[in-house]
């Protein structure tokens, strides 16, 4: 079965025109007409099957993050998660807060990046921000989602561990025919990753989208 991903924002000018904005605006020649029409406009369409990944990536400032939301937004289904909205629970520990049985909990943990039992026996809130990020991860793998979207994926982890997450979600896409989303500005992690489909999100021009099987875009 073939899901369509869909991402359509145009970003128009409607600012006041003020005294400094028109001062700068004649200092570079410019008239409210070709502002207006040089709108940002972030528009792409993905095509995927089950198990597959998708990442987007290009320069910081270039629209990803817009993207990936819009995505999210626009895909009308209950069966989809992000990971910054699942929360951070203060009052249980992490152990408690994954779906599963003991042992497939530590795996989870453990495919996720948390291996400290210091960490597994703590709350999500009083993480650090990259083991906070990683709970997400084990937590959103364990949910019974089937679209898993994150933004800055791995940003903020050391590269080793992000590699090694980054191999792991790709077994895992693999065996539980999960779809990963994700979105970074980095490209370090795609010979562990392997994704199925790359989305570059140039500074100027529309997004280009890559597919590794040409079959996705049937």
């Amino acid at each position: 079965m073939i899901t369509t991903l869909t991402a359509s924002k145009k970003f128009d000018w409607n600012l006041p025109l003020t005294k400094k904005v028109s001062d700068v605006m004649r200092a570079f020649g410019l008239t409210v007409q070709r502002l207006k029409a040089n709108a940002i406009n972030h528009a792409c369409t993905v095509k995927i099957e089950p198990g597959q990944i998708v990442y987007l990536t290009g320069p910081s400032g270039s629209g990803k993050s817009v993207l990936l939301r819009e995505f999210y937004n626009n895909f009308q289904s209950q069966n989809k998660i992000y990971i910054d909205d699942i929360p951070l629970p203060n009052n249980k520990s992490c152990v408690d807060c994954i779906d599963g049985g003991f042992f497939e909990t530590l795996k989870t943990l453990s495919n996720a990046g948390l291996t400290d039992v210091f960490c597994v026996l703590n709350s999500p809130a009083n993480l650090s921000e990259g083991q906070k990020y990683r709970y997400r991860i084990a937590n959103a793998i364990a949910s019974s989602k089937q679209f898993i979207f994150a933004d800055e994926f791995c940003s903020n982890l050391d590269r080793v561990t992000a590699a090694v997450i980054s191999h792991n979600i790709r077994k895992i896409a693999a065996k539980t025919k999960k779809n990963f989303i994700f979105a970074s500005v980095h490209d370090d992690l795609l010979a562990d990753l392997l994704p199925d489909v790359i989305v570059i999100r140039h500074l100027a021009g529309d997004a280009e989208v890559i597919y590794k099987n040409l079959k996705s875009q049937i």
